[in-house]
This record gives structure tokens, sequence and C-alpha cells, in this order.
């Protein structure tokens, strides 16, 4: 799974729209386990939702990271369901290079944010504090 999301990873760099921001979002969240920071499964589900539910670029979720994180504070908790969403970063890299495989990361961040969709009123309550979207 690592190998494949550092393929994907790297394909993504030069990718329009920085969608490298949405794989690191999906992995983060698809992946966190004991050892995850808080933060990141949090900020994760966080650009996963502003990319799915508002169609927000790489840079803008970026942009949304970079403001939550200016003050320090405690983040409020979020639910890490067993089921982490049916499609993988692996199914992402088997896709071709070029718009299908674009498209298959619009998937993925997709099929993860519908499985931490418990979590949505979490999200959407903090962006809110923020005076964001």
């Amino acid at each position: 799974m690592r190998a494949a999301y550092d393929e994907v990873y790297v394909y993504t760099m030069g990718r329009p729209g920085f969608i490298l921001q949405h794989v690191v979002d999906a992995f983060a969240v698809q992946t966190a386990d004991d050892k995850s920071k808080p933060i990141g499964v949090l900020f994760g589900l966080v650009g996963l939702y502003l990319h799915v539910e508002k169609q927000f670029s790489g840079h803008q979720v970026q942009r949304v990271h970079i403001e939550l994180g200016r003050r320090k504070r405690e983040w409020p908790r979020v639910y890490v369901p067993e089921d982490r969403g049916s499609i993988t970063v692996a199914d992402v890299l088997a896709a071709s290079a070029g718009p299908d495989r674009d498209m298959a990361i619009d998937n993925w961040c997709r099929s993860v944010w519908t499985a931490f969709g418990a979590n949505r009123q979490t999200i959407i309550a903090l962006l809110r504090e923020y005076q964001i979207t």
C-alpha cells in the first residue's frame, strides 16, 4: 500500500490543481491508526469534505489547512470507522496515468469521505468556527 501511495504521490506532483493535496488527505484518513496524529486525520477529513462536497482545489484546501493551523487549540475528536472506503490508492495506481487516474483520485476521495461520513457535522462545525465556506 505504501509503495502505491509513493507512486501516486510522485505522479500528482506535476498535475494541475495541486491534486497532490487530495492524495495526501485521502491516504492519511484511510490509513489512520493508533500511531496517527489526530490533527492529521482531522485535517485530512477537512480536505476531503472541501474537495468532495465543495469542489475545492488542492491549492484551496492547502490554504484552509494553513488557516486552521495558525492557532493552537484542542481539536475535535473524530470517529474512525472499521470500513475506510472501497477504493484504495492501489486502485488509483491501477488506472491509466492522465485523466483516468485523476478521476480515480476523485473517486477515491469520495469513497473515503463517504466511509467517514459520521464526522460530517464535526467538520462543518469546525469550518464554521473559522468562517470557512
